[in-house]
């Protein structure tokens, strides 16, 4: 009888001060048992450094069930963001990160729990971000430390951040999805009744004092919504454009402004999200799941896996296929 993969182990890092809904999210995407519709089993722990109740905004508390004595043995550390920016984490919570990282533990921030990473020196001369209006702050109390300005997540090596509020969502994912593929992330997604990833970046959410075109808005859903059923075809910005009834110039640079990414760089993305889905679900042959996601040649369709993913579609399906492949066919 084959013994079941253990559960993958993630950590909740909890101090005074966290806020409530990356804790939230944190529990929502690792805490929920989706066994039952093909999600592996998630071990997620409260860890704190001590048992006492740990405060949160609201008259809220988060009470802990795990000591720092256990993070060596987590492949995940979650780092909530914070109410208090400026305040630093208790010295026993920086310092266990200070070991996790020297260990080779994958850590992610959610936020301005990017400041804990920094006040730890763990982010000195490394890419981080947080939200767009803590940008400043975080560059101002932390110089060494090279901060994105845009981005909704970005990597360092085993360090993870990303942009404000819901963008913590986005990273939570990616990293089920770099863990466990594009399916289990788009099943806890569908559970949680959000997007499996966003295209863009945090830019399209600063505010401006540009007024909106509600015109140029419908125009351009319209246009994703058609460029998404037709991902098998050979779109291009001109025939995306013309569609929006718009010139090829005003069409990317209204999308750029509504989306945060490029009209390219955004179908880019979807054809790998849909390469991704047939690799997981289908044995069809590597030409045929180019044809259908809308890369066109097999080549073209690895050099965009190369980029994006630091893979191959062959390595991607034999890590992440739902079953051996001669098993499901369309």
């Amino acid at each position: 009888m084959t013994r079941p993969a253990p559960a993958h182990r993630i950590a909740l890092l909890a101090f005074p001060g966290i806020r409530a809904f990356d804790v939230s999210v944190i529990t929502e995407v690792w805490g929920a048992d989706r066994t039952d519709r093909g999600v592996p089993a998630f071990e997620l722990r409260r860890v704190a450094a001590g048992p006492e109740p740990v405060p949160m905004r609201g008259g809220l508390a988060l009470t802990p069930d795990r000591t720092l004595a256990w993070l060596p043995r987590v492949d995940l550390i979650l780092v909530p963001g914070l109410d208090d920016h400026v305040t630093p984490a208790p010295e026993p919570v920086l310092a266990a990160l200070r070991r996790a990282h020297a260990r080779g533990t994958t850590i992610a921030a959610l936020c301005g729990g990017a400041f804990t990473l920094a006040q730890a020196g763990l982010l000195d001369g490394r890419r981080a971000l947080t939200h767009w209006a803590l940008t400043d702050l975080l560059r101002a109390r932390h110089p060494r430390v090279r901060v994105e300005p845009d981005a909704l997540f970005v990597q360092d090596g085993t360090l993870w951040t990303s942009a404000g509020t819901a963008a913590g969502i986005d990273l939570c994912l990616h990293l089920v999805r770099a863990a466990h593929g594009a399916e289990v992330a788009a099943t806890v997604a569908r559970s949680m009744v959000t997007a499996p990833f966003r295209t863009g970046t945090q830019a399209q959410f600063i505010e401006h004092p540009t007024p909106h075109a509600d015109r140029d808005a419908d125009a351009l859903a319209q246009v994703r919504a058609f460029a998404l059923a037709h991902l098998d075809e050979p779109l291009t910005v001109s025939a995306l454009a013309a569609r929006a009834g718009m010139s090829p110039r005003s069409f990317a640079r209204h999308f750029t402004a509504a989306t945060g990414t490029t009209p390219l760089r955004w179908l880019v993305d979807h054809r790998i999200a849909a390469a991704q889905k047939l690799l997981e679900r289908t044995d069809l042959p590597m030409p045929e799941v180019a044809r259908r996601s809308g890369f066109g040649s097999e080549i073209t369709m690895r050099q965009h896996f190369a980029s994006r993913l630091a893979t191959s579609p062959r390595a991607y399906r034999a890590a992440f296929a739902e079953q051996p492949p001669a098993a499901q066919r369309l």
